[in-house]
């Protein structure tokens, strides 16, 4: 449990930075702009390896996880039915579409679906832990964006032509796919497959 709080504490607490303009610019200056996104980019990195071990050693430990309720099936069901839709905005976030541009910030809105949809079919403390530390997360810089007014990575990238909404969709569908039948289960050991057999 240790080694997702670790994690977590490193991952977001990093990515809490740019929600402070003073403290990130003041961090720029005295490091200089390109050591600040090295650095940043590789911590980010370490903290994201860290939660991923975490919460993977906590699937093979199971007495180290409590269960604290037992979601039902409904709940899994749904929560697989979410992760389209939150594939589709994480690709977006990288695309000049119409997409991105009617969800303004979809990185955060993948996020919190994301989030949400894992909150929903995981009733264990880790679980809990993570996704409702992502979704927390999530909901903050959402607020703090709007506040800021800031544009995200693509800035103020056009529309584009509606080619690129079926490229995002496409691409966002096709990562769903490869999640769903075997991605999910490479990466955190656990595959979402058996979650729907009650129901088939």
């Amino acid at each position: 449990m240790m080694v997702l709080i670790v994690g977590l504490i490193l991952f977001l607490g990093l990515h809490l930075l740019p929600t402070s303009p003073e403290l990130r610019d003041s961090l720029k200056e005295r490091v200089g702009e390109v050591p600040y996104r090295i650095i940043f980019s590789l911590l980010s990195i370490a903290g994201l390896a860290i939660i991923i071990l975490g919460f993977h050693k906590l699937q093979l430990h199971p007495g180290k996880n409590p269960i604290l309720w037992d979601p039902p099936v409904w709940t899994r069901h749904l929560a697989v039915g979410l992760m389209l839709p939150a594939m589709i905005l994480l690709v977006a976030a990288a695309i000049p579409s119409r997409i991105r541009t009617a969800a303004k910030h979809p990185m955060l809105a993948a996020i919190k679906i994301w989030a949400l949809a894992h909150l929903l079919a995981n009733g264990d403390l880790g679980g809990i832990l993570l996704f409702g530390s992502f979704l927390a997360f999530a909901v903050y810089d959402r607020i703090s964006v709007k506040r800021r007014g800031a544009r995200g990575p693509l800035g103020n990238a056009s529309p584009a032509s509606p080619v690129n909404d079926a490229i995002v969709v496409v691409l966002g569908i096709a990562l769903y796919a490869a999640l769903l039948l075997g991605g999910h289960q490479w990466l955190i050991g656990v595959s979402p497959m058996p979650q729907l057999a009650p129901a088939l």
